[in-house]
């Protein structure tokens, strides 16, 4: 890492009852490649009247992978889906020109019993020329990404291309997430398997980079030349991701991300004026801010 690496330090944020750690955007960096938000959720203990409930809120210009470590959620969105998400599996929903969801707990978990919920929320900007695209969204199940062992990690590729492999989330960029386990202390290279810019995000345990020892609840940043090798302590668990960053500035307020400040602020007007489109049988709303 030499010195245009950063080390952003996750920011605690309450959002309702529930908190979250802010590790995108930060004021000096951002994005990593095409990602341009990562809220780690929790981990939180929910039950006993106390659940999440995110009511609709509309998205225009990016991508949500939703990733879950502990606990479940509820994703319902105005394309009609109803996906549960579970420990292991991805939410992929792409806006495009305009989408809203909400995310809650299910109703079988509403018993009174305590549960903790624990994952991150991801928005991957689109490419200039797809941000009107058609809305989709896209499931995938623990056992349909791809994972595997080597050198005394457990590799799993959540998104785009790494390590030979390609995973099914169908993105629209050059990118990779990657999820890492070390069950004893062990090193490896990103800089070979990786193109563009790399994030490293510290879920538990620490990492060793460059002669500098970064613990938990922080992120590494570094374009792919200047990366280092990295070294995971014992029972560590990291996320790598990044990518090919766009040419052109992304602009990103409320929950639009677009390369144009006008249609940030014409998606504004819309969801004033309630003209998105809506989450069968919800009437719920969240105002613009």
């Amino acid at each position: 890492m030499s010195n245009q690496g950063i080390i952003i330090e996750e920011r605690s944020r309450d959002i309702g009852d529930f908190l979250v750690g802010r590790l995108l955007p930060f004021r000096k960096k951002r994005m990593v490649g095409p990602f341009i938000f990562i809220d780690h959720m929790g981990p939180t203990e929910l039950g006993n009247g106390n659940y999440m409930d995110v009511d609709q809120h509309p998205h225009i210009g990016l991508s949500t992978l939703t990733y879950l470590l502990e606990g479940e959620l509820m994703h319902a969105d105005s394309l009609g889906t109803s996906q549960r998400i579970k420990p292991g599996s991805v939410n992929w929903m792409t806006a495009g020109s305009g989408v809203t969801h909400t995310e809650r707990t299910p109703q079988e978990l509403r018993t009174g019993e305590f549960f903790t919920v624990h994952g991150y929320q991801i928005w991957v900007a689109l490419p200039k020329e797809l941000e009107e695209m058609n809305p989709e969204f896209h499931h995938f199940t623990k056992e349909e990404i791809p994972a595997w062992q080597e050198g005394g990690l457990d590799f799993r590729l959540i998104a785009g291309k790494a390590y030979g492999r390609i995973s099914p989330v169908p993105v629209h960029s050059d990118l990779f997430m990657v999820e890492i386990k070390a069950k004893k202390s062990a090193s490896f290279s990103a800089a070979a398997d990786m193109q563009g810019e790399i994030g490293i995000c510290i879920v538990s345990g620490s990492i060793s980079a460059c002669a500098e020892s970064i613990p938990q609840g922080n992120m590494l940043v570094s374009k792919q030349e200047d990366i280092c090798d990295v070294t995971l302590e014992k029972d560590s668990h990291i996320f790598i991701f990044g990518g090919k960053p766009f040419p052109e500035e992304r602009h990103i307020a409320w929950n639009f991300v677009s390369s144009s400040k006008e249609k940030i602020e014409a998606a504004k007007a819309r969801w004033q004026a309630k003209s998105f489109p809506q989450v069968p049988n919800d009437d719920s709303y969240i105002p613009l801010p």
